[in-house]
């Protein structure tokens, strides 16, 4: 199932094993998003298309994640210090790449984040606390995996210089929307605790990037950390 022409589309994931689920648990808290109410792990892969006709997810060496402040106003331009991943996401982003019937003839590099946000009677779980935004990438997939006892969190899709979204909704479990991220933008609404008790909404993320546009290494963050004024989707 392509991106419609809107430049989106909502697919279906597979399976949500309860080891994935239970993974969450141990999250660290995320000491520079969310205003203390989100927990966080981050890996970065190559995918290279095999011999075999399959695509071969390369885990990267681990570093600390940047994104340009362009993009990211509240937690752009520095350096962030992440756990990485112990659950598997491949799975789920395997039909992710299926929907967006990935371009095989080059490498991808993808950022893959792991994000847990809390939600109490004296906090609001802050989803997107950088507003509208798009994050600079090709493509963006974001995968819902869990709700407990919170209400918002809707998902929102704009055109860029519109005064509302053309899309709204709110994703449910098992559901994913894919975009092409340099042609809308996105937010998503707080996520507030349903009859006064806590709860939270486990999410991951996927970003893809083509490799040659290095959005990994020592080149991508001094660009980054310097405040190079264009990001490699923007040259």
């Amino acid at each position: 199932m392509p991106l419609n022409p809107q430049g989106y589309v909502i697919i279906d994931l597979p399976p949500i094993t309860p080891e994935i689920l239970e993974s969450y648990e141990r999250l660290p808290l995320d000491e520079y998003m969310g205003n203390l109410t989100r927990y966080k792990r981050f890996s970065q892969y190559r995918l290279s298309w095999t011999a075999d006709d399959d695509w071969h997810f390369e885990k990267l060496a681990h570093r600390d994640y940047t994104a340009f402040k362009q993009f990211n106003p509240v937690g752009g331009g520095i350096k962030r210090k992440y756990e990485p991943l112990e659950a598997d996401f491949t799975p789920f982003i395997r039909a992710g790449i299926e929907a967006l019937q990935l371009d095989n003839s080059e490498d991808w590099q993808i950022n893959v984040h792991q994000n847990r946000t809390i939600a109490t009677p004296q906090k609001p779980g802050q989803l997107t606390p950088e507003g509208v935004h798009h994050d600079g990438h090709e493509f963006v997939l974001i995968g819902i995996l869990r709700r407990h006892s919170v209400s918002g969190g809707v998902t929102r899709l704009w055109n860029p210089g519109e005064d509302k979204p053309f899309w709204d909704g709110v994703l449910e479990p098992g559901q994913a929307v894919v975009i092409d991220d340099r042609a809308i933008a996105h937010d998503v609404t707080d996520v507030l605790p349903e009859n006064g008790n806590p709860g939270n909404r486990d999410i991951f993320i996927t970003a893809f990037s083509r490799w040659k546009e290095k959005w990994y290494g020592d080149e991508h963050d001094r660009a980054v950390l310097e405040g190079a004024g264009d990001s490699p989707s923007s040259m």
